[in-house]
């Protein structure tokens, strides 16, 4: 499954044109690697998300073509969160 609809079925990012613009900027990686729009997710995978001041560490546990908001959250779990500190100039 390509990787904006992934973060849009999971409920990660709520749009497709969000993760699309997210993924285009660089500030995702699968795997360690940096990600396009259209990269290929599967089980198991590892995204890492850069959101602002955040960055989400994640595991594809499985992929759903369509999944409803109760199942949403079961495609994915949540390794680390972290917040990052920005210097004061």
């Amino acid at each position: 499954m390509r990787l904006d609809k992934y973060l849009k079925v999971s409920r990660i990012i709520k749009r497709r044109t969000l993760a699309k613009e997210v993924a285009e900027k660089g500030r995702i990686s699968i795997n360690g690697v940096q990600a396009k729009a259209s990269s290929n997710v599967k089980a198991g995978d590892e995204l890492t998300l850069h959101f602002g001041q955040k960055i989400v560490t994640a595991k594809v546990n499985h992929i759903q073509e369509n999944a409803k908001k109760e199942e949403a959250s079961l495609m994915y779990t949540i390794i680390k969160e972290e917040r990052i500190e920005q210097e004061e100039v």
